[in-house]
């Protein structure tokens, strides 16, 4: 009986000291809510970590600031190119005179320009290339200034110097191949190119289907052009969408198309934890909460829903980007806090974008560490018990 009642003592303390000691080896996914909230307010916050509680104005200030550029504002719907003529192009000339053909008549003509029976006389001339000086040189006129007019305008000169020369003639100036008028193509694309532009006036899928479209998924590609120093950006599936977007190139314009993987990871109680891709036109927060199927009912803790992000300084208010600390890249590490027992907290996630790199995380519920605690008791116990039993 006293060996019994010994071991009994033993097995006790070793009961209370696992008890005593469970906290510490209860399992944690993360931390807690009142952890996060306390971050800010820590002195050791080195990082400078801002925590900032999620309502309608915090959702606006961050879509206003997020903004998606729009080719029709920063660019402007561009006027269609190829009636001026520039330096490289290669112009074809053909001159018509009535009959009796007195100088271009005599060389013989080009019959592809006689009609079969008629008396008028045509003669194609050789492919003239606009010199470094602008100017191309005609039989019987000599050097004519092509560069910056249109081919109309060289004509009406053509005709004017042979007049008197040349019997009634006339002239027609057709731009052959354009070497100046160019947008340069590069990127996921399926050749790069340097697409010409015509009168046609071409647009951005156009000149992107002239390059062999799109090596990448429509949803995960943006095009990029850049104007001068002027840059402006916008996913292809926005421009695809809005046909005021695919506006008119302009020469010199260089389009590139990328490909942007974005994703935000998902971490916590939520019934997925992963990376989570999304489209390059941007999702929002109850979207994100939709791809990973939600909280878990049995450990989430809806008060405690929480986006890590490196925020733009720009997204801020006034007072916090005034007590801001900055990364070595300029954002700023900041943890928005939702409550989703607020259903009015459900509209607001509908317009709350998600960034890339984004990590959405949902912390444990007190009473689901509570029950973590108490299945580590038991299952601590619960031997003890047995051997306890068997001892007897």
């Amino acid at each position: 009986m006293k060996n019994v009642f010994l071991s009994s003592k033993v097995i006790g303390i070793a009961c209370i000291a696992s008890t005593l000691s469970a906290c510490a080896v209860a399992p944690a996914n993360g931390p807690s809510t009142r952890g996060i909230k306390q971050a800010e307010s820590d002195e050791s916050n080195s990082a400078g970590i801002k925590v900032i509680q999620v309502t309608d104005a915090v959702a606006r200030r961050l879509l206003a600031s997020k903004r998606q550029d729009l080719f029709s504002e920063n660019l402007g719907e561009g006027q269609a190119i190829g009636s001026t003529i520039g330096k490289g192009d290669v112009l074809e000339i053909a001159v018509w005179e009535a009959p009796p053909a007195a100088l271009f008549g005599a060389l013989g003509g080009d019959p592809r320009l006689s009609s079969s029976g008629a008396t008028a006389r045509g003669t194609s001339l050789p492919e003239q290339m606009v010199d470094s000086d602008g100017k191309i040189v005609i039989p019987f006129v000599g050097n004519v200034q092509a560069a910056g007019r249109t081919p109309q305008a060289i004509a009406r000169e053509i005709t004017a110097r042979l007049t008197g020369k040349a019997h009634q003639p006339q002239t027609i100036v057709r731009l052959l191949r354009n070497a100046t008028a160019t947008v340069t193509v590069v990127g996921e694309v399926g050749g790069s190119a340097r697409v010409p532009l015509t009168a046609k006036g071409e647009r951005v899928l156009d000149v992107l289907a002239s390059a062999g479209g799109s090596k990448q998924p429509v949803g995960k590609t943006v095009v990029q052009i850049t104007r001068g120093q002027q840059v402006a950006t916008m996913p292809l599936e926005a421009v695809i969408r809005d046909p005021r977007q695919n506006v008119v190139l302009r020469p010199d314009d260089v389009m590139t198309v990328l490909f942007q993987p974005y994703s935000f990871v998902a971490l916590g109680a939520t019934n997925r934890n992963e990376e989570v891709p999304f489209e390059a036109t941007g999702i929002t927060l109850a979207q994100a909460l939709g791809r990973v199927s939600g909280l878990q009912d049995a450990r989430a803790d809806v008060k405690g829903v929480f986006l890590f992000r490196l925020e733009n300084p720009a997204a801020l208010s006034p007072e916090d980007r005034a007590s801001a600390r900055t990364t070595p890249d300029g954002k700023v590490p900041v943890i928005y806090r939702m409550n989703l027992k607020d259903p009015a907290m459900f509209f607001v996630a509908q317009s709350f974008p998600i960034s890339d790199k984004d990590v959405l995380y949902v912390s444990n519920a007190p009473l689901a560490d509570f029950q973590k605690f108490v299945n580590v008791i038991y299952s601590t116990l619960l031997p003890v018990a047995t051997t306890l039993t068997v001892t007897r």
